[in-house]
């Protein structure tokens, strides 16, 4: 089946004598071939899908059958296009195809119709092949502003989750002409979330969606991670997103068929963005990127991407030449890597409508708006007839795709990706540390997660490691998982089915953690750089925060990203490494799905890691140091920080005064303030708190059920607290700004953090280049509270605090 995957119009002879002898001798070939609508079907097509048809009939499937639905899509791909661009321009729908009146179209039309136009083919293309060989593949989608393309498609096969469903429970001019009203509808309901099922991008609603697609160059990053042993993985992705990410291009180098899918990529080449042609388009289109994957191992093939067919034999002959490669490296007639299959998918932007290939066709390509200009009102009805379909046609179409019954297999809504569920994991006993010894935290976290791994042998792991796992202090878990390679250093941690996928890039090796979404994953980074996964996290936390929302719960593990060699460890590296941006961006998203975590020791970083794992659907971000620093908490004081989020160190909470230490290296300031307040005979509290997030104001319920109960918050902040000073790992106003729950008053509570002051220094003098130290903690906790700072420190402590000696002489302050 594989002989001609990758073989162009061009090379083969008398390509359309063929097509035409095929024709005569096959009137029911000769029907479909003459196409539908819009879809047309090239000479080099029709040769493929003959070939096609022959290789399934000979494992016993109707040929007569096969053309009905080979019909069947074309029918369908144009009624679906007739109803993307009704979303995009008109209020009111009518089934039996009569044109519209001015009236009857929207005032402010909106959509990605161009790209959505593209897409229909594609994923009816995609359900084509699954009829065809009896399989329900999953399907991710880069482009999510093409949901349009889905959504129509779905409706009219009824492949719906329950909101759909039950807003759009047929295909009659009535309930056409509430989907379309309900695209870009922009109406809020009591509750002052969207109204509408429907969604600029692909959302929770989306029968088969897993994210919204609205960071663009992900999908491409993660396809071939996402898939288990087996199944079968269909990956939309789009020119323009292709210049977003670096890392597509390594695909070759992670997939293994001992742990990973049949995966697809297709690239709709549309050759435009949203104000010119794409980069791609501008190298040389198509046949440069063909070049251009040849050389980063990929085997491509071009297919024509105006027609569903073209798409469904790809799709099929992709998946038996990735069999066909991994068979002869079972045989050990080639070694890894594989080359997988890459479909380009060329047509116009926009083609079937009005203003293909122009930049209009991104968004709205009519010329104008119906309502008021005759001529757009003219091509709309014009391109929309070329579209429509007659319902009893379209009525038969839509039957021969509802065979999933017959072929003993789920919807695509429900594809394995979007029904993905994984088990509780087993997790270890902490690997608790004595306290009060020196103790690399990061090495504690190493310990526990080669002991969760080993307890959990049937989860696929995969760590992602933008080359700093080594220098992060997890070199147990290297050794264990090792670097992912096609060629192994055998004196290197390196392996051929190695879990750690390593490349010095951010957005790429996080997106390997993010995809597994049927095992464990971990990602370490260090924290100034940690900030470029932001897009690829965002993309999940936004997502599983919208199933919970509907009713649903995310059925893969939450994962750790772990911040190391962060901001208070890399003086040493000048300010670029010196950033807590990554925390402050995860503590504006909702804390029930997005959880700051600030270890403070290694017990505590090894238990917060661990209970990580128990949950579901949400992301984690630990700040944890490498280097090693007192042990300063029991097993239970780090359980109990785990549970509820924050703990009195020292003091009685009830004390007038007190301090709150957030970050491993605030703790050890703010216990040498509590000593000296302790020396001084002053009544002072210490609490340190872990989960910032946990003490926050609840912005709805779902955050709220995630909070600290009352009872924990107020034994831990109560009322006869007169005075407050936050010592904090991130920027103050960033902290006060979300704990204003515990803010006393601008006069009686202040926080110390960074204050973006760095350069070549040590962890000492970066604390007091923030005015971090203990010192600074206690200045600004007698400011408030009343006291004389000179009562609390020396005569030589005091004149370094006011900058009266020389820098060297200050750093006593820190240590």
């Amino acid at each position: 089946m594989t002989t001609h995957f990758s073989v162009a119009a061009s090379e083969l002879p008398h390509i359309e004598e063929q097509a035409r002898r095929l024709r005569e001798s096959d009137a029911d070939f000769a029907a479909w071939a003459e196409g539908q609508g819009v879809i047309l079907h090239q000479d080099l097509t029709q040769l493929r899908i003959a070939t096609l048809l022959d290789e399934l009939e000979s494992r016993g499937m109707s040929r007569s059958l096969m053309l009905q639905r080979l019909v069947a899509a074309d029918r369908l791909a144009n009624a679906a296009m007739w109803l993307v661009v009704h979303a995009t321009y008109a209020k009111r729908v009518d089934v039996d195809g009569r044109p519209l009146d001015a009236s009857d179209f929207k005032a402010d039309p909106q959509g990605h119709t161009g790209g959505s136009l593209n897409m229909v083919p594609a994923y009816v293309g995609y359900l084509l092949a699954n009829l065809l060989s009896g399989n329900t593949r999953s399907w991710l989608m880069e482009q999510g502003h093409c949901v349009a393309a889905i959504d129509s498609v779905n409706l009219l096969l009824g492949n719906q989750k329950q909101r759909h469903a039950e807003a759009y429970p047929e295909w009659s001019s009535e309930v056409l002409s509430r989907f379309v009203q309900d695209f870009y509808s922009y109406a809020l309901d009591n509750n002052g979330k969207p109204a509408s099922p429907l969604g600029s991008h692909a959302n929770v609603n989306t029968g088969g969606a897993v994210s919204e697609g609205g960071y663009l160059g992900f999908t491409a990053l993660q396809y071939v991670h996402a898939s288990e042993k087996d199944e079968r993985l269909v990956a939309f992705l789009s020119d323009g997103a292709f210049e977003e990410q670096r890392g597509s291009d390594w695909a070759p180098l992670w997939w293994r068929a001992e742990d990973t899918g049949w995966v697809v990529p297709v690239m709709i080449a549309n050759g435009r963005r949203i104000d010119q042609r794409s980069t791609m388009m501008l190298e040389g289109g198509a046949d440069w990127f063909a070049a251009h994957l040849k050389h980063h191992g990929f085997e491509p093939s071009v297919i024509d991407g105006r027609d569903p067919a073209a798409f469904a034999w790809g799709i099929l002959m992709g998946e038996q030449w990735l069999q066909d490669e991994a068979a002869e490296i079972q045989r050990g007639q080639r070694q890894y890597p594989a080359r997988l299959p890459y479909l380009i998918a060329e047509a116009p932007k926009g083609y079937g409508f009005a203003g293909a290939g122009t930049n209009r066709a991104h968004g709205t390509p009519l010329p104008g708006n119906p309502t008021r200009d005759m001529e757009s009102l003219r091509l709309f009805n014009e391109g929309a007839a070329r579209l429509w379909q007659a319902p009893e046609a379209l009525q038969s179409a839509v039957a021969c795709f509802q065979q999933h019954q017959q072929q003993q297999r789920p919807q695509e809504k429900d594809h394995p990706l979007a029904t993905r569920q994984v088990a509780n994991p087993v997790i270890p006993e902490t690997p608790w540390v004595e306290q009060g010894v020196q103790h690399s935290p990061m090495s504690a976290v190493d310990v526990a997660f080669c002991a969760l791994v080993k307890a959990n042998p049937k989860l696929k792991v995969r760590v992602g490691n933008p080359d700093e796992i080594s220098s992060n202090n997890m070199s147990l878990t290297l050794a264990k998982l090792k670097h992912r390679v096609t060629q192994p250093e055998f004196s290197q941690d390196e392996s051929l089915d190695g879990a750690v996928i390593t490349a010095l890039n951010e957005e790429a090796v996080v997106s390997a953690a993010l995809a597994n979404k049927g095992g464990l994953n971990l990602a370490v980074s260090y924290e100034a750089f940690s900030v470029k996964m932001l897009g690829a996290l965002r993309q999940e936390i936004i997502f599983s925060r919208h199933q919970r929302e509907a009713g649903e719960q995310p059925g893969w593990r939450s994962v750790p990203i772990i911040s190391s060699s962060h901001l208070w460890e890399n003086g040493k590296n000048e300010q670029s490494h010196q950033d807590s941006t990554l925390a402050e961006a995860l503590l504006g998203e909702m804390s029930d799905v997005a959880r700051v975590i600030f270890p403070a020791d290694a017990n505590s970083a090894a238990a917060a890691l661990l209970d990580v794992y128990r949950h579901c659907g949400q992301i984690a971000n630990l700040v944890i140091p490498k280097r090693a620093l007192p042990v300063s908490l029991t097993p239970e004081q780090s359980t109990q920080l785990v549970n509820e989020g924050a703990l009195c160190v020292a003091g009685d909470p009830a004390a007038p005064l007190q301090l709150v230490a957030i970050g491993a290296y605030q703790l050890q300031q703010a216990l040498k303030a509590w000593q000296r307040l302790q020396q001084r005979q002053v009544n002072a509290s210490l609490i340190y708190m872990q989960e910032p997030g946990r003490f926050r104001a609840p912005r709805d319920t779902y955050e709220a059920d995630w909070l600290a109960t009352a009872a924990q918050r107020n034994a831990l902040f109560p009322a006869s607290v007169s005075t407050r000073v936050f010592l904090t790992h991130i920027r103050p106003e960033v902290l006060l700004g979300h704990l204003r729950p515990l803010d006393l008053g601008v006069d009686k509570t202040a926080a110390l953090g960074y204050i973006n002051r760095g350069g070549t220094l040590d962890v000492h003098g970066l604390l007091l280049a923030n005015r971090c130290s203990w010192a600074h903690l206690l200045e600004k906790l007698a400011k408030l509270s009343g006291y004389l700072i000179k009562d609390w420190l020396t005569a030589a402590e005091y004149a370094a605090l006011q900058g009266d000696v020389p820098l060297t002489d200050l750093l006593p302050l820190a240590r």
